[in-house]
């Protein structure tokens, strides 16, 4: 069964995570003052991999954040400003438990996969 309380958690920090990802790319990208290269992506991804890294491991190691919180900050916000935070500490979480193979497995299933899904949906798109 679904849970509307922890729906709307996800959703408002997918919310705001999501207008902060906007914010802060673009702030970032007219700071490079370059017209080719992402830097507003990888500021964001960056700063969504050290705030997911940093919040995880209170979690972790602090037992700090109740599940509600954790779904708010982790889910919800981090998740909508870069999903690629999510991948990172998964990975990370794979490696610390010395499944250096499924680790290395996720990186490149996640990075050739992604690549081939965008290379698919942009073909599909010309046969619009």
């Amino acid at each position: 069964m679904i849970d509307l309380y922890k729906l709307l958690i996800v959703g408002l920090g997918g919310f705001i995570g999501a207008i902060g990802r906007y914010a802060v790319s673009g702030w970032i990208q007219s700071l490079s003052k370059s017209p080719w290269y992402p830097f507003g992506t990888l500021g964001v991804n960056f700063i969504g991999c050290l705030l997911i890294g940093f919040l995880g491991g209170l979690v972790k190691n602090k037992e700090l954040f109740q599940s509600g919180t954790r779904l708010f900050l982790l889910v919800g916000l981090l998740g909508a400003f870069t999903t690629f935070s999510t991948f990172g500490y998964e990975t990370f979480s794979l490696l610390r438990g010395g499944q250096f193979l499924l680790a290395g497995g996720n990186v490149a299933a996640q990075v050739i996969l992604g690549l081939i899904g965008v290379w698919l949906g942009f073909t599909l798109s010309n046969l619009v």
